[in-house]
């Protein structure tokens, strides 16, 4: 497991390891306890704790015993730690409008289309050095060495053109039954070619709270059937905002030096993505609100969570850069091969 990075995290670790533990007394989960102190996006303890509790369903840990997946204590700390997050998640997005099915396609292409978000893609295509698009890179591993396995918790949920949607999607995405066009894989070549550890999860013990949050939320909505509607509107969200950034980023790792075996990655997002934003947006999301009235709202609830999380990665990446500061948490963080 990773380092801990405070009560809450240290309490799951010595929990996971076999040891018996408790809250302490002021603990923002305590019943009395006070409220906290910063947004939660930003809680390194709570998002790494979150992060810890869900990657039970995932691949786990060497060092703790697989019994503790289901555990009665853990999914109950994990449900306290959720509901902690969605009162800032509800807070972010706002009053989020239901509607007709109908307009759902609509409503997602104007989300997606929004101007003013941080510029990180345009950054990293003119301005960024190697080591900063090393550290975009270990930011974006958290997630990518295992793309798309969240949103496919979905499938067993769903049923019929809905269904059917989503498994086109992610076929593609497991590179349609060869392992090397797996996306996971080809983000493995992009980090080979910095010199980066492709282990997965090992840069989780140095990437920040916000980091880790972009992760979590979708495994938030994976992993509570409550939340279906809007994980598919999070996979739209991803979906629509895919293309031009991805063609960009591939611009920059061809300035600083990467063959097409390291751009692969990117190159092939700006392909298969032009494609899947239409499918998300009109057969998954659309089709599944016209089967669902009212899931509208969840929709662009989680398509909402999706990008503003997702402006608040870039901004913390771009404040950290243009101070001339180093994007990760510890100072001594791995560094890419020159």
């Amino acid at each position: 497991m990773p380092p801990e990075r405070g009560p809450l995290s240290a309490w799951l670790a010595a929990m996971l390891h076999g040891g018996q533990a408790v809250l302490p007394a002021g603990s923002r989960l305590s019943h009395t306890g006070p409220a906290p102190a910063g947004p939660a996006r930003e809680d390194d303890d709570l998002q790494l704790a979150l992060w810890c509790c869900y990657e039970l369903h995932y691949r786990g840990f060497d060092d703790v015993d697989e019994g503790w997946e289901w555990h009665p204590a853990i999914v109950g700390f994990r449900g306290l730690l959720e509901r902690q997050w969605l009162i800032e998640l509800r807070d972010m997005a706002g009053g989020v409008p239901g509607g007709p099915a109908a307009r759902v396609p609509r409503a997602l292409a104007e989300l997606a289309g929004r101007p003013g978000g941080p510029d990180l893609p345009g950054y990293l295509m003119r301005e960024a050095d190697r080591s900063q698009f090393a550290e975009f890179v270990m930011h974006r591993s958290v997630y990518q060495l295992k793309e798309a396995d969240p949103h496919s918790f979905g499938i067993p949920r769903l049923a019929g053109p809905v269904k059917a949607a989503l498994v086109e999607i992610q076929a593609d995405e497991y590179g349609s039954g060869r392992p090397e066009r797996m996306h996971a894989e080809l983000f493995r070549a992009t980090m080979r070619w910095l010199g980066l550890d492709d282990e997965y999860g090992h840069y989780v013990s140095v990437v920040p709270a916000v980091t880790l949050a972009v992760s979590n939320l979708m495994s938030l909505f994976a992993l509570n059937r409550r939340w279906l509607g809007a994980l598919l509107g999070h996979l739209a969200a991803l979906e629509m905002t895919s293309t031009g950034p991805n063609r960009r980023y591939s611009a920059a790792a061809r300035r600083l030096g990467a063959d097409e075996r390291a751009r692969r990655y990117f190159d092939e997002h700006v392909e298969a993505d032009a494609v899947h934003e239409q499918i998300a947006a009109h057969d998954l999301c659309g089709g599944y609100a016209a089967q669902r009235p009212g899931a509208a709202a969840d929709i662009i609830f989680g398509a909402s969570c999706c990008l503003m999380l997702d402006d608040a990665l870039a901004a913390h990446l771009l404040s950290c850069w243009r101070a001339g500061q180093p994007s990760l948490r510890l100072m001594s963080a791995p560094q890419p091969a020159r």
